[in-house]
C-alpha cells in the first residue's frame, strides 16, 4: 500500500504552460548524506533497482565477491568501496521523476557534498541502526538546516545488531532538535528484522509489511501485506511491541505533519537494510507523496526565480575522466526555471558569452543518454563544457545569476610536481582540469613558479585523487610534497607584501584571483594579528557546521 500524504505536495507559482508545471509536480530531487560506511551507496544502488533501472544489485554479502555500486565509476572508488566524487542518477518511479544525486561518502570531500546540496530539494539523513547520529551526519545535517532543505531519516542496518528502536529516535530529536516522526516502525528487534508496522493517522497499526529475503539482496524483497490482526497471530510479542511504540510516538505528538515537515521542524523516519533491499519502495514512495517538487531559488539580488521564468540553470558540478572512451569533461547543472531543450543557445552569466548545448545528456552513474527535454529540478549534463565552474548560471531572455557557490577553507597544503620534464604539458592541462572541478584549490605565487603550484585541500585524500586522476587520465606521474601549513585567511594586496615577510606566512594566489596568507598554526596567526592589527586576514567559509 502507498504511503498516503496529510496534504498534496504542491509548488505556489504563478500561472504557467500546463505542461511545465504538470512536469514541476513530478519531480523530486534529492540527495542522500551520512556518515562513511552507514550504507549510502547501497541505498542508491537499492532505490534503482526497486526502480526497475538495473536488475541485479552491485553490492553484495563478501568483500571478496562485492562489485561496486552503480554510482562508484571512479577506479579508486571501486578499490576502497567508498564514494569520493559526485555523481546523478536519474529515473522515473511510477508517475514521478526522480533525481537522485549521489554525494561522496568521506568526510575529505565534505565540499564536494556541500556543492551538491546546494543543488537539491530535499534530503535523505541515513543513520546506522548501531551507531546513531555520527560527526559527518551531523555536519551535513547543518548544511541542510541552513538552507531550509527537509529531511527524511532512513534508520539503516536494522537486520544487524544495535541500538532500540526509540532510543535512536530520542538521539535525533535531542542532539540536533528535529522530531522524528516515524511513517514505519520496525517489527523485530535490529538484528531480527522482520517487516515494518505501517502507521496511520493517530499513530495506529494501518498494515503490517512483511519481508522475504533474496540470495544476498541481490533483487528486489518479496513483501507481504497483511492486516494488524493477521499481523499479530504471525508475529506475536514483536508486533505487539511494534504497535505500543507507535501508540507512545502519537502521545508525544510525534505523527507526520507535512507543514512542519517541510518547515524542518519534523523529519519523516524509515527503518530499513539497504543491503537486503527492505524498507526501500517505502522510502521511494514518501519521497514521492511528501518531498517537496521544485520551487523557486533567490537569485544573487535575493529576488525570486519561479520555475515558469525562462530558462536559468545553475552548475554544481564539473567532473572529467567519466568516459575513458572520450576523456570528456562534464558539467552537471541544475535546471531552475523553464524548459530545456537540446541545442539551444544560452548564455553564460559569468562571461555573458552564448552558450550552444548540442551535447546534453541524463546520467545514470557511468551510463549516460541523450536528454532532448527536461524540466526544473532535473539535473543535466553539458558535455565538454570547459567555461563552466561549480556556482556558474546559464540563462536565457533577461540576465539572471545565482549566489556563487563558496569554498571552504584549506587545511592540508602540499607542493605538486611532473616528474619527468617531457610530461611538462600534460602535467599542466591535468591541473587547470582538477581545479576547474573543484577537486582541489590551486595556489600559486612568483617564488614557486609555475611549474610547482601548491594544491589546497580540505582532507588529504583529496590528494590521492588527484595523483590517481594524473596517472590513470593524463598518463603523469607526479609527486606531492607536504607544506607546513594548516590555516589559510583571505587577505588583499595592500596587505600582501608585509605578510611575505613574516616567519611561518606565505601569501599565494588562487586560481579565481583570490589572494590567500598560509600560517603555520593558529598561534601564528594570533600572533600577527594582534601584532599587526591592521593587516586584512578574513575567514574563508571554515566547514560544513
Amino acid at each position: 500500500m502507498s504511503v498516503e500524504p496529510d496534504s498534496a505536495v504542491s509548488v505556489a507559482e504563478p500561472a504557467a504552460p500546463k505542461g511545465l508545471l504538470a512536469e514541476v509536480q513530478r519531480r523530486r530531487t534529492f540527495a542522500v548524506i551520512s556518515h562513511p560506511d552507514a550504507g549510502k551507496s547501497t541505498l542508491t544502488e537499492a532505490l534503482a533497482l526497486h526502480a526497475r533501472m538495473i536488475s541485479e544489485a552491485g553490492a553484495i554479502h563478501g568483500k571478496a565477491g562485492r562489485r561496486s555500486t552503480v554510482s562508484d565509476w571512479m577506479e579508486m572508488e571501486k578499490a576502497r568501496g567508498i564514494s569520493v566524487s559526485s555523481t546523478a542518477l536519474q529515473f522515473t518511479y511510477g508517475d514521478s521523476v526522480i533525481n537522485l544525486v549521489d554525494t561522496p561518502g568521506h568526510s575529505d570531500f565534505s565540499e564536494d557534498t556541500y556543492r551538491v546540496l546546494t543543488a537539491v530539494d530535499a534530503a535523505v539523513m541515513l543513520i546506522d541502526a548501531a551507531k546513531g547520529l555520527e560527526p559527518q551526519t551531523l555536519k551535513l545535517f547543518q548544511v541542510c538546516r541552513h538552507r531550509g532543505i527537509p529531511v527524511i531519516t532512513v534508520i539503516n542496518k536494522w537486520d544487524r545488531p544495535g541500538r532500540a528502536a526509540l532510543e535512536l529516535l530520542d538521539e535525533i530529536h535531542e542532539r540536533i532538535g528535529l522530531v522524528p516522526t516515524p511513517l514505519f516502525l520496525p517489527v523485530g528487534i535490529a538484528g531480527d528484522f522482520r517487516g515494518l508496522l505501517r502507521r496511520g493517522k493517530g499513530g495506529e497499526a494501518a498494515e503490517y509489511v512483511h519481508f522475504t529475503r533474496t540470495a544476498g539482496g541481490a533483487t528486489i524483497a518479496p513483501e507481504d501485506l497483511m492486516s494488524p490482526e493477521a499481523a499479530a497471530a504471525r508475529e506475536g510479542e514483536a508486533w505487539e511491541t511494534a504497535v505500543e511504540e507507535s501508540e507512545l510516538l502519537s502521545v508525544a505528538e510525534q505523527d507526520h505533519d507535512q507543514e512542519l515537515f517541510l518547515a524542518g521542524t519534523t523529519s519523516p523516519v524509515i527503518y530499513a537494510s539497504a543491503m537486503l533491499n527492505f524498507g526501500v519502495r517505502q522510502l521511494l514512495e514518501t519521497l514521492v507523496a511528501f518531498a517537496p517538487a521544485p520551487r523557486s531559488r533567490a537569485d544573487i539580488d535575493g529576488l525570486p526565480r519561479q520555475v515558469t521564468d525562462p530558462f536559468s540553470a545553475v552548475v554544481f558540478k564539473v567532473q572529467a575522466g567519466m568516459d575513458t572512451a572520450h576523456r570528456d569533461r562534464l558539467a552537471f547543472m541544475r535546471i531552475v526555471s523553464g524548459v530545456f531543450e537540446r541545442g539551444m543557445v544560452m548564455t553564460h552569466a559569468q562571461t555573458g558569452k552564448p552558450f550552444t548545448t548540442k551535447y546534453a545528456q541524463t546520467v545514470f552513474g557511468r551510463e549516460r543518454s541523450t536528454v532532448e527535454t527536461a524540466y526544473p529540478g532535473d539535473v543535466v549534463g553539458l558535455v565538454n563544457a570547459t567555461a563552466l565552474a561549480p556556482g556558474h548560471t546559464l540563462y536565457l531572455d533577461k540576465k539572471v545569476e545565482f549566489p556563487p557557490i563558496p569554498s571552504f577553507a584549506p587545511e592540508h597544503f602540499s607542493i605538486l610536481r611532473a616528474e619527468s620534464a617531457s610530461k611538462y604539458k600534460q602535467f599542466r592541462r591535468a591541473v587547470d582540469q582538477l581545479d576547474s572541478e573543484g577537486v582541489v584549490q590551486v595556489l600559486r605565487n612568483d617564488i614557486r613558479g609555475d611549474a610547482a603550484p601548491v594544491l589546497a585541500a580540505v582532507g588529504p585524500m583529496q590528494f590521492e585523487v588527484v595523483s590517481a586522476r594524473m596517472r590513470t587520465e593524463f598518463n603523469v606521474q607526479a609527486r606531492l610534497e607536504p607544506l607546513p601549513y594548516s590555516l589559510a585567511r583571505r587577505t588583499d594586496a595592500d596587505s600582501a607584501d608585509e605578510l611575505a615577510r613574516q616567519r611561518g606566512v606565505e601569501v599565494f594566489t588562487r586560481s579565481d584571483g583570490v589572494l590567500l596568507a598560509l600560517f603555520s598554526d593558529k598561534w601564528r596567526l594570533q600572533y600577527i594579528q594582534k601584532e599587526l592589527p591592521d593587516l586584512t586576514l578574513e575567514p574563508l567559509v571554515a566547514t560544513a557546521d
